[in-house]
């Protein structure tokens, strides 16, 4: 049975029986090895969190005299991802909004799988807003939509974003905060000159230093505010 399917091409179910040297052993019916780099499209490190599980396999070689018979699992998961790559191409262009699968996340976004093509979010199409690090907005393994801003069909590079969902704050924000208005809001950084206040996600407004106090002399806005504070303000400008 197993030479059928190493002669058809075709999928064998195995269990995982214990980890080996440079991979796992796996029985299919017949003792058979999978190679560290043949069970996963990345790596994976705790190969002893694997054992006991049943899985679908391709039998890469098969030989019956020496009773040696080397399996995979990526094979099967690289010809899925192809499959939902195709479809992907079809649908993905500029201005389209996907649903993908947070993949890797580093200090510079995160990287989203799209369905077999992954697209990069960088920090700077993350909010409006601060975003301090990719990771204090999302997890590897959240679900979010996300909108294409550039896509280079022929590297097949795509830049995502996820601000664009929402309109840009300061369209109206004259007509929400005019002169004069009352506002409350959150002192997110202090520089020497001034407090930076979050008024909503992507909508900052200067308190100069000169406009913190009638009576005292403030050397540094940290005497009269710090960071995390909520302060109201007026809009001068």
């Amino acid at each position: 049975r197993v030479r059928d399917v190493y002669n058809n091409d075709g999928i064998i179910e195995g269990r995982v029986v214990s980890k080996v040297k440079g991979g796992l052993s796996v029985d299919i019916g017949l003792p058979a090895f999978l190679p560290g780099s043949q069970i996963d499209l990345h790596p994976i490190r705790n190969l002893d969190s694997l054992v006991g599980q049943v899985m679908d396999l391709k039998i890469l070689k098969y030989n019956k005299k020496r009773n040696n018979i080397i399996i995979s699992r990526r094979a099967i998961l690289e010809g899925d991802r192809l499959k939902k790559k195709a479809k992907t191409l079809a649908i993905i262009e500029e201005g389209a909004v996907l649903e993908g699968t947070v993949k890797n996340i580093t200090d510079y976004g995160l990287f989203v799988d799209l369905g077999g093509i992954d697209g990069l979010l960088h920090i700077t199409d993350m909010s409006w807003g601060r975003v301090a690090h990719p990771s204090t907005m999302h997890k590897i393994g959240d679900e979010i939509n996300v909108k294409v801003i550039h896509f280079d069909r022929e590297r097949e590079r795509v830049s995502l974003g996820l601000k664009q969902l929402k309109p840009d704050p300061w369209v109206d924000a004259t007509d929400r905060f005019p002169v004069g208005t009352k506002i409350t809001g959150k002192a997110v950084n202090l520089t020497d000159y001034g407090a930076f206040v979050e008024i909503e996600e992507g909508i900052e407004g200067l308190i100069h230093i000169s406009e913190m106090s009638w009576t005292r002399k403030v050397k540094h806005p940290s005497q009269i505010v710090s960071v995390g504070d909520v302060v109201e303000a007026v809009v001068l400008n």
